[in-house]
């Protein structure tokens, strides 16, 4: 089954139904969404796109995203979503890697990923010649291509720690089983619903579409591209009924939005329904966030836990969990990420796979139609991750008696930072580009606001070199998210026997804020610590 029959299906059914929005505004219907995808997959194959084939995503969220999706689908073609923050290098490997026979991005990036797609077509979404092929052909005359269930739908590349990005493989089989296990669990939303795209599309908010697109609720974009509280709490108190997918740090920002714009007002936003649904996760919610959100924003809350290999579809924490105040184990429950969705097994299991008790820490594992089908040309890591069926996710946990999840620890050692996965190594390589800069371990941090902060331990051949001409040389090499917050200057690494860097040193040294940070100026130059 094609995922775009969601689409053709809703538009047949409610043609004149709005589907998409810009800001509160209605922009297009579905039949009006599904003419214009239609005539994008007519000229994506004029292009020269044969079935099978991928086609690179890389821009801000923007309502012509949500119909490169659906053209993707609709002529049997794979999505490679790209961060639009990441380094124009780091597109340009990604877009290489997954051999994208096709770009579409916006103005804002076209200079960056000019060189990512030399050789190929490069469609620009807000130019004339993207409209033109938009409102070329009419009326639909062609179905969505017929496709199986395992046949690729999104190539989502989730870098590791060691070696290049690795390109998770979803079937259309994982994006409906994502979208049934959403109606099944988190909320069964109806016609009169909408989501607002403020994560980005390259992420989770965009493997939410076809859920909302199921039952022809409306689609809605921020006109500024990307979230604002301000902006996201205007957009849905004029619409109402509007949900969305957040990271734990954008909650927190629109907890202080509604708590500074309605004091002494007497108006609160969970007496107008602006918010039906904020699935958050992608990083730690702390208990006390999660209370202090519920308080504002209402019953609206509910968590989702998974990775790229099985994206927000393992365990899911519900609003009414969340409001249990009378159950004894309520605390223990919501610092937790709930309970296995329908579609898949959870277990908790040790280093031989055997299933461990109630109560005892291992690594997490998964099975199940919402599991990827294995890692794009790296049958090597597909085998390492992938066992009887099993995906092990590298995150350790334990279950408790009720089937309730506790994450305790990720193996990987990836940094969460305001929802975005951020992978040390990466950062490790582009310092270590720095002809003064001999060692370097980074380590991530608790952050009250960015839920993790990036944190560098390096040793230096110069003492001259600080904190600030580092931060500069990453600048230049690198996105901005996952430049270092902070710096420490050690004499050497703590290491092992075998020479491996002991990052549990590391960790436990610099647990608390670093004093010395790249915003915060010039680090002493004969300033040396000591884990």
């Amino acid at each position: 089954m094609n995922t775009a029959l969601l689409l053709d299906r809703a538009a047949t059914a409610t043609p004149e139904r709005t589907a998409v929005y810009l800001g509160a505004q209605p922009l297009l219907t579905y039949r009006e969404l599904r003419d214009r995808v239609a005539a994008l997959a007519a000229a994506m194959t004029d292009l020269g796109c044969a079935p099978g084939e991928r086609v690179a995503i890389v821009m801000n969220n923007r309502p012509e995203y949500l119909e490169v999706l659906f053209a993707t689908w609709w002529a049997g073609l794979a999505v490679v979503p790209v961060n639009a923050k990441l380094h124009p290098r780091e597109v340009a490997w990604i877009v290489q890697d997954a051999g994208a026979r096709l770009v579409v991005t916006d103005e804002e990036h076209v200079a960056g990923v000019v060189g990512a797609s030399a050789g190929k077509p490069l469609l620009v979404a807000d130019s004339a010649e993207y409209d033109a092929l938009a409102g070329s052909r009419g009326a639909v005359t062609s179905p969505p291509r017929s496709m199986t269930p395992t046949d690729l739908a999104w190539l989502f590349y989730t870098s590791g720690t060691t070696g290049r990005p690795k390109g998770v493989m979803l079937g259309h089989r994982q994006l409906l089983a994502l979208t049934l296990s959403y109606h099944a669990q988190i909320d069964n939303v109806g016609p009169d619903d909408r989501t607002l795209y403020a994560a980005p599309m390259s992420h989770g908010a965009g493997l939410y579409s076809p859920v909302f697109t199921l039952r022809g609720s409306g689609h809605v974009f921020p006109p500024s591209g990307r979230f604002d509280a301000a902006e996201t709490c205007r957009i849905s108190r004029a619409l109402g009924r509007v949900s969305l997918f957040a990271a734990p740090t954008m909650v927190n920002r629109l907890v202080r939005h509604v708590t500074e714009t309605e004091k002494g007002t007497g108006t609160s936003v969970k007496d107008t329904m602006a918010f039906r649904t904020i699935v958050y996760g992608g990083g730690p919610m702390y208990v006390d966030d999660l209370l202090r959100a519920r308080d504002v924003l209402g019953d609206c809350l509910t968590q989702i836990y998974g990775q790229g290999e099985s994206p927000m579809t393992i365990t899911t924490l519900g609003r009414d969990v969340i409001a249990d105040e009378s159950h004894p184990g309520r605390q223990h429950r919501i610092a937790g990420v709930g309970t296995a969705f329908a579609l898949c097994d959870v277990k908790v299991v040790d280093a031989d796979g055997a299933q461990l008790p109630p109560g005892t820490t291992g690594e997490i594992v998964v099975r199940g139609d919402t599991v990827m089908l294995g890692y794009w040309h790296n049958p090597e890591a597909t085998a390492r991750t992938l066992h009887d069926g099993w995906l092990w996710t590298g995150d350790m946990g334990s279950l408790d008696e009720e089937g309730y999840l506790t994450l305790k620890d990720r193996s990987k050692d990836v940094i969460i930072s305001g929802g975005t996965n951020i992978y040390p190594r990466e950062v490790e390589e582009v310092l270590l580009q720095h002809p003064n800069v001999t060692e370097v371990s980074v380590i991530g941090k608790a952050d009250p606001e960015w839920g993790e902060a990036v944190v560098a331990c390096v040793v230096v051949d110069d003492s001259a070199v600080d904190a600030v001409q580092l931060d500069e040389f990453c600048r230049q090499h690198m996105t901005a998210f996952k430049r270092p917050r902070h710096y420490h200057f050690l004499d050497t690494l703590p290491k092992s026997d075998n020479g491996k860097v002991i990052k549990a040193v590391l960790r436990t040294a610099y647990s608390e804020p670093s004093p010395v940070s790249a915003s915060a100026g010039r680090l002493p130059a004969q300033q040396k610590e000591s884990p």
